[in-house]
């Protein structure tokens, strides 16, 4: 039995989702997430700065005594992934391979879409984790600017989402895809929206399930899971107001948020240094 907690960050928000799912599979855990939305959004940095953000965060967690760390940030996990699992003595976990996974494996036609920020898309990471399960498979990419603001806003349902998404899809629909990776934790809270556009024949895969069962799998490995029978605790954390992420947090986690703590971002300058 290891009762040390699990860390899990994400530059916002987004991540919930997967903690969300981590919380399904594995209630017995306790969980230290860590949300950077001081410095939100990522997708529009240089991968060399959000590499470094990245690096911050999980040294700080690891700092914090987690046993694991899931980069629940598809830019992060693009930029920094190899990085955050030579520097750090815990296991790192991100979160495009399991979404590369499941869309081999949901494809029938082998033509995968990628709705992504543009940080994931340049990164060109999907296209070499699918092309690594299928060679003949074809990827086709679009960076989606607009819809992370649109969902941290106040009316993530509306038309102005509803028409961003339209306009994102058009090239996919055009390439004939029928499998689309949701490459942003944020995007799932659209999920009705998105299904809407590209309609019932085209699968949809978000890696929050797969993401989950890969850390349950890797507890179970390593032989540090915490006793089973028991009710996990979270942690919330974020580099922004406190307030707000707790308010916003719950649209993601869809759960009640008591309490988040600020930690400053010094603090996580001084765990990379």
């Amino acid at each position: 039995m290891d009762p040390r907690p699990i860390g899990i960050f994400d530059s916002g928000m987004g991540g919930l989702t997967v903690l969300h799912e981590c919380l399904i599979t594995l209630p017995h855990e306790d969980y230290v997430y860590l949300g950077d939305a001081a410095r939100l959004p990522y997708g529009p940095r240089p991968l060399d700065e959000i590499r470094r953000f990245a690096v911050e965060i999980a040294g700080y967690l690891e700092r914090q005594g987690v046993k694991l760390v899931v980069a629940a940030c598809n830019s992060a996990t693009a930029a920094a992934l190899p990085d955050l699992q030579r520097i750090l003595t815990v296991p790192v976990l991100g979160v495009l391979a399991p979404e590369a996974h499941a869309a081999v494996l949901a494809t029938r036609n082998r033509r995968i879409g990628l709705l992504a920020t543009d940080a994931t898309v340049a990164s060109g990471r999907y296209a070499e984790l699918v092309h690594a399960l299928d060679a003949g498979a074809e990827v086709v990419s679009v960076a989606c600017p607009r819809l992370v603001p649109l969902i941290e806003g106040d009316d993530p349902f509306g038309e102005e989402t509803a028409a961003a998404v339209r306009a994102y899809a058009t090239p996919l629909k055009e390439a004939g895809v029928d499998t689309v990776i949701l490459g942003c934790t944020h995007y799932p809270l659209i999920r009705p929206i998105l299904q809407r556009v590209f309609g019932r024949g085209v699968t949809l895969v978000f890696s929050a399930e797969e993401t989950a069962r890969e850390v349950a799998e890797t507890l179970a490995r390593k032989g540090i899971e915490n006793e089973h029978g028991r009710e996990g605790r979270c942690t919330f954390l974020t580099t922004g107001d406190p307030e707000t992420f707790r308010e916003m947090g719950r649209r993601f986690l869809q759960l009640p948020i008591a309490r988040v703590e600020r930690v400053a971002i010094a603090a996580l300058e001084a765990a990379a240094a």
